[in-house]
């Protein structure tokens, strides 16, 4: 018996769409904002993220320590800082800001996630200069994504992606916000 119209579960031709790293981030920041029925339990985590083969996020400050024996790659890229005329042309808007990711509130894993994400379209969208807004932290101290991002540009994959960052103007979120210089794929240059 076929299902009446409007019921049942519509399925797109190719299956069913799957959720994005950014949509699983988002729907986890929604659904720890709900409040419960009366009689209910909050589910301890929704949406857990998939979880990267290639490369899981540092979880702390420290780099990893070398094991001996194991060199570090010839080839590994360190972002340099950008330079001071390039800073400025940012923070005048002579240089265009081609795009912004905001990682308040997100956890490390969540923030990790999203900013591979939303570099990689950048720079498959050829996007030169992008802003990541960290935060400040608290008034406690310095925050943690404030503290990691840049870290994080000198591993893979981000050190593949990365070619520059500098903390942004104040206008652009100063110490909490970082402008950013996506290198040049292989086709531009």
């Amino acid at each position: 018996m076929a299902p009446k119209p409007g019921r049942g579960r519509a399925v797109k031709p190719g299956g069913p769409k799957r959720l994005t790293d950014e949509d699983r981030i988002l729907w986890g920041r929604v659904a720890r904002s709900a409040i419960p029925l009366p009689g209910k339990k909050h589910p301890e985590e929704a949406l857990p993220l998939p979880e990267e083969k290639e490369h899981q996020p540092p979880t702390s400050a420290e780099p990893a320590p070398q094991v001996p024996g194991h060199p570090i790659p010839p080839r590994q890229r360190h972002p340099r800082r950008l330079d001071a005329p390039t800073t400025e042309k940012l923070a005048r808007g002579r240089l265009d800001i081609a795009g912004r990711v905001d990682l308040h509130g997100l956890t490390q894993t969540e923030a990790h996630a999203l900013l591979l994400s939303f570099l990689r379209q950048a720079l498959a969208e050829k996007r030169r200069y992008v802003l990541v807004i960290t935060g400040k932290g608290t008034s406690r101290g310095e925050g943690v994504l404030r503290r990691v991002v840049p870290q994080w540009f000198s591993t893979p994959p981000f050190s593949e992606i990365v070619g520059g960052y500098e903390e942004a103007a104040r206008h652009h979120g100063g110490g909490g916000a970082l402008y950013i210089r996506l290198r040049k794929s292989e086709g531009q240059r």
